[in-house]
């Protein structure tokens, strides 16, 4: 069921316009200047911009792997904890993530990774 950094940077390599920053003891992503995910090595965590509602069904289905991190701006970030997703899921929240903060005519030419529907959050394990 884990996975390791390498999958989320190649996840992240997936996606057109990603910027990456290094802060410290972590690395931050963006497009076009809007941040979507951060990224610490130490505890092999990355945070993730979701909605609020996405944020709330994921910390409560599965607390062991999924924490809050904080609000802002509407949404609700999550830090995953990348020992307890699979592949798929991981870059399903990526892209979400990316989503929500590229420019739509940028999330119109680019295909969700995943390549299937989206599942509901009440569908995950």
């Amino acid at each position: 069921m884990a996975v390791d950094s390498g999958e989320f940077f190649r996840t992240l390599g997936t996606l057109p316009g990603v910027e990456r920053a290094e802060g410290g003891h972590y690395s931050s992503f963006g497009v076009r200047g809007k941040r979507f995910g951060y990224y610490w090595p130490q505890t092999q965590t990355v945070g993730l911009k979701q909605t609020l509602s996405e944020q709330l069904a994921l910390v409560a289905e599965r607390p062991e792997v999924f924490e809050e991190q904080f609000t802002a701006g509407g949404f609700g970030w999550v830090v995953v904890r990348l020992a307890g997703v699979e592949a798929d899921e991981l870059a399903e929240l990526v892209y979400e993530a990316w989503r929500l903060s590229a420019p739509e005519d940028l999330v119109a030419e680019t295909p969700d990774p995943a390549r299937k529907p989206r599942r509901s959050s009440a569908k995950r394990r």
